[in-house]
């Protein structure tokens, strides 16, 4: 455990602007823990915008503590660890722990582990062999979880069906399981050690759990298994990203380790793109369109391409309006995309991106025909993708944020393109 340090209680101007745990202290009793993104500014809107509980023993501290951490997800455990330890009498009332989040283990009858969260663990219910907490904040845990189940993927139920989920494509999930002989026993022993890894993680031992897969990184490079080798130190590379990540505890959507802000189609994103669409194939090239005009005057329409999620600005398509000069954005719309397909020399792409709600979805879904393109559409106003063959959209924030970060990304640069080009026609007409 690392090593407190202190301050007068009345000096929490010298407490550090950064993400870790504070604990208030009466002479030498503890009396509570928190953590915070940055500790000052947490610890000071304890004294100057004080809460009901605050008020029950913000004028008996005397004493701040606090440590550092590199990352929220390392302040999130840390709390929880501390907070088991040493039981502060005003974080909550410990005879109703209700209001606490615990992560358990627990197995099915093969004695296959699954995790969940939990308010009341009992070990002696649902064969649960361990729970670790407690934390305080469910939404920072749950994203915590989801961060860490990419390098340790995991179960969270009794049952997983005889085919992938849809936790398996996007790498969540060990998949099917297997049962029996040499392959079930070896996939057991495995998966039952990456549990243990997680356990480790929750519990505040970062450090050793590292260090084991550096072990194992380096013991496979000796057998000459270089691409298990590989695979290893692709697992601790994305640790080290996760333990460093700073946007969990007040963030409104989770972004993970080195997948944040991704513009780029890497083959992760990739298959987390194909899983919420529904494509089975690889998605090479997306094509978005917008369009640009002012009450139907000089009206423009765009088609941006996207290879490999890269721009591939040779490929960008401009397009003036031919219709009559009238506000009617899915008649231009139409007239884009009929204009764009019946060029069948430009590579049709998988994805089709519409700037626009479900009218603009359904007249892109007819002007495609039978063509095996996929066509999604962002509604700005309401924040929501439109996709085909759905009848709900996604609310957008709550895609996963390297495709929330890449749908923004090539929506924006849509029109950009467009309003690019819509701005020329009309410096052209007031020229002439």
């Amino acid at each position: 455990m690392r090593r407190f340090k202190f301050i007068n209680g009345k000096n929490w101007y010298e407490l550090p602007k950064t993400s870790g745990v504070y604990l208030f202290y009466n002479k030498n009793k503890l009396l509570y823990i928190g953590k915070a993104i940055n500790i000052r500014n947490r610890v000071k809107n304890h004294f100057q915008q004080p809460t009901y509980r605050d008020n029950l023993f913000i004028n008996s501290i005397n004493k701040i503590g606090f440590i550092e951490t590199n990352s929220e997800i390392e302040a999130l455990i840390l709390e929880a660890n501390l907070i088991k330890k040493y039981q502060p009498k005003f974080n909550v009332v410990w005879r109703d722990d209700k209001n606490y989040f615990y992560v358990s283990i627990a197995q099915n009858d093969q004695k296959i582990p699954y995790v969940y969260i939990t308010h009341r663990p009992k070990k002696n219910r649902d064969r649960v062999s361990i729970s670790v907490g407690p934390f305080t904040e469910g939404t920072a845990l749950k994203k915590t979880l989801r961060f860490l189940r990419r390098v340790f993927p995991y179960y969270t139920s009794q049952r997983h069906p005889k085919t992938k989920c849809t936790y398996c494509h996007l790498d969540l999930c060990p998949g099917p399981q297997v049962l029996s002989g040499a392959e079930g026993d070896q996939f057991l022993e495995n998966y039952k050690k990456d549990i243990k890894k997680l356990i480790l993680i929750l519990k505040g031992k970062r450090k050793s759990v590292l260090n084991m897969l550096k072990k194992e990184m380096k013991q496979l490079s000796k057998e000459n298994k270089f691409e298990e080798a590989g695979k290893m130190r692709d697992r601790i590379y994305n640790l080290q990203q996760v333990m460093a990540h700073t946007h969990v505890i007040n963030s409104l959507t989770g972004v993970v380790g080195n997948f944040a802000g991704a513009k780029n189609l890497t083959a992760p994103t990739n298959k987390i793109l194909q899983s919420i669409l529904g494509i089975k194939k690889k998605i090479s090239r997306i094509e978005c369109y917008d369009v640009s005009n002012i009450q139907g005057k000089q009206a423009t329409g765009s088609m941006a391409v996207f290879t490999e999620g890269k721009p591939d600005k040779s490929q960008y398509r401009k397009f003036k309006i031919k219709l009559l000069e009238k506000p009617n954005d899915t008649a231009m719309l139409k007239e884009i995309l009929q204009r764009r397909l019946s060029h069948p020399e430009w590579e049709y792409p998988e994805v089709m991106l519409i700037d626009g709600g479900i009218a603009q979805l359904n007249v892109a879904i007819k002007a495609k025909a039978n063509r095996n393109i996929k066509i999604i559409s962002i509604a700005k106003g309401k924040q929501e993708l439109w996709i085909e063959s759905r009848k709900k959209p996604i609310p957008l924030k709550s895609l996963p944020q390297e495709i929330y970060n890449l749908v923004k990304y090539l929506d924006g640069e849509a029109h950009r393109f467009a309003i690019t080009y819509h701005k020329k026609l009309r410096k052209e007409k007031l020229v002439g």
